[in-house]
C-alpha cells in the first residue's frame, strides 16, 4: 500500500479498506488489510520513542541461532515471543512470536542458515 509510507496507510478510512477488499491483487482479508492500517498508525506512533526498527533491534538475541541441522532450526524464540508482546502493547495486529522470528531473520538481526551453510555469514545488520 503506498510504498509502505505509513504516513499515508494510517490515514486511510473505511472506503480505503472497502477499496482494498476489492483489489485482486492483494490478499483480500478484512481483519489482515485492518491490521496492516493498524500496524501503520502504531508505526508513526512508535517514532516518538525510538522507532520500530529500534525496538526490532533491542530483541536481537545475545547468542545467535547456530543450528547443526534442520531440526535444530527453529521459529520462534524467547526474543521473537518478546518482541510480539512489545508490539502488541504499542498497538500492532497479528505480530505473533512465529510471524516476528521470520522478520528477524529477514531483516538480518541474526543470520537464520545452518552452520557450515555456505551462506553462513552473508547476513548483516
Amino acid at each position: 500500500f503506498l510504498g509502505f509510507d505509513a504516513e499515508r496507510v494510517a490515514a486511510f478510512d473505511v472506503a480505503d479498506t472497502e477499496r482494498l477488499m476489492a483489489d485482486a491483487r492483494i490478499v483480500r482479508n478484512r481483519r489482515k488489510i485492518e491490521a496492516a492500517l493498524t500496524n501503520a498508525a502504531a508505526t508513526v506512533a512508535l517514532r516518538s520513542s525510538g522507532g520500530l526498527e529500534a525496538l526490532v533491534l533491542e530483541h536481537a538475541p545475545q547468542a545467535p541461532p547456530a543450528p547443526h541441522h534442520t531440526g535444530e532450526q527453529q521459529t520462534t524464540s524467547p526474543e521473537s515471543t518478546a518482541l510480539s508482546k512489545a508490539l502488541k502493547r504499542h498497538g500492532y495486529a497479528f505480530v505473533g512470536p512465529t510471524t516476528m522470528f521470520a522478520l528477524m531473520e529477514a531483516v538480518g538481526v541474526f543470520d537464520p542458515h545452518l552452520l557450515g551453510c555456505h551462506r553462513r555469514g552473508e547476513v548483516t545488520q
